[in-house]
């Protein structure tokens, strides 16, 4: 699989090169969530995420949601950062995160237009339109595959993707850690019954026992909920496709982890520290899954599917593949990359070739079609309960 391992990206003051050089609305506070909306919706090309909470929330909670706000703020997609929350006590923490980052921004609080949620909306909009002229002028830059930081995912699984989908993304695994790059898979749930097998391949055994635990807290967390993984994960969508049990869908879901060591097991939100391979410990759920991503810095997911999910992010462009004919037929406004053909005897080492030049170039600009259907969205995890 010879690449010539570059992309067209925009260097950032601190950290990866992005792929996108968008305008990011960030809302920080449930109040503001409309006015920040409605400024997105009028700046052209601007990318809306943000929070309905963010007060009573407490403990780890509160920790886990400041780190996802920060890590959308200071995504290397985001050229500029236009933050709107409802007062400046709650805007601090998130401009002291971009100070040090030293990423254009502005922050306009509600309570400093006199709660007058219009006029926050007219200054919003005055704001961002400058913040959008200056990003106009910066043009994209021969950049280095190991800049890159991609996220895996599945969703709506089917026997396809333990097959092949989910096989063909550990080989782009490989090749991105061996070229220098990154790459994270959570989905924690979805590691069950594999989680010695993945401890073995641990850089530690500090690693190793800590992705074992990580498993254990997560069934842990079902059982004492009441919660019978079956039917829950694997939904009745992937039962009735075909998959029977958690087990037997965790062991085709953790075959988009390739072969090489993992470096560490991240916390929700958490950027790796290294180059490499790393498991996050997070929620299986999608929307929440791909927010943990985004918020560690991943600036492009690749998302296997057997019957299809239009769920997208909105700050990293989601490749959506599948091995299912079928499904690629029927959905071709979600389907980016068609790998149906490993099943009818295509080596998945060639098709590896066509997928990592897919993703290049996307990385360049070239755009997802959720990018296109506009699919995207951020869903920031909860983890307690707030006062």
């Amino acid at each position: 699989m010879a690449h010539k391992a570059v992309f067209l990206g925009y260097p950032r003051r601190t950290g990866r090169p992005g792929i996108r050089n968008r305008l990011l609305v960030l809302n920080a506070t449930g109040l503001t969530d409309a006015a920040a909306r409605r400024i997105a919706k009028t700046l052209p090309d601007a990318v809306f995420a943000g929070t309905m909470y963010g007060m009573g929330m407490v403990g780890e909670d509160a920790g886990f949601h400041l780190a996802a706000l920060s890590g959308l703020a200071t995504h290397p997609n985001c050229g500029a950062v236009l933050l709107i929350g409802a007062d400046r006590t709650r805007l601090d923490q998130l401009t002291a995160v971009l100070d040090r980052d030293g990423r254009p921004f502005v922050a306009l609080g509600l309570d400093e237009v006199g709660h007058d949620a219009l006029l926050l909306g007219q200054r919003g909009i005055a704001a961002g339109a400058g913040l959008l002229r200056a990003l106009s002028a910066q043009r994209p830059q021969l950049c280095s595959a190991s800049d890159l930081f991609l996220a895996f995912e599945c969703g709506l699984s089917d026997p396809s993707s333990g097959l092949a989908a989910n096989p063909l993304l550990g080989h782009l695994a490989d090749w991105l850690v061996d070229a220098g790059g990154s790459v994270v898979l959570g989905e924690t749930i979805e590691w069950l019954g594999t989680e010695n097998e993945l401890a073995r391949r641990a850089v530690t055994p500090e690693v190793g026992a800590a992705l074992k635990r990580a498993v254990k807290d997560r069934l842990t967390l079902a059982h004492a909920a009441g919660v019978d993984l079956l039917g829950t994960n694997p939904n009745a969508a992937n039962i009735k496709a075909g998959l029977s049990t958690i087990e037997e869908k965790a062991s085709g879901a953790v075959l988009k982890a390739g072969t090489r060591p993992i470096q560490s097991v991240l916390s929700y939100a958490e950027a790796p520290a290294t180059p490499g391979l790393h498991l996050m410990d997070a929620p299986s759920y999608s929307p929440e899954s791909l927010t943990g991503f985004v918020g560690a810095g991943a600036q492009m997911i690749l998302f296997t599917t057997g019957l299809g999910n239009s769920y997208c992010s909105a700050l990293a462009p989601t490749l959506k593949l599948t091995a299912n004919a079928a499904t690629a037929r029927n959905l071709p406004c979600q389907i980016d990359f068609d790998a149906s053909s490993a099943l009818t005897g295509r080596a998945l080492e060639d098709l590896a070739a066509d997928l990592i030049a897919q993703a290049l170039a996307t990385a360049s600009g070239q755009l997802t079609l959720g990018e296109i259907m506009g699919e995207g969205n951020e869903t920031i995890s909860r983890f307690g309960a707030a006062i």
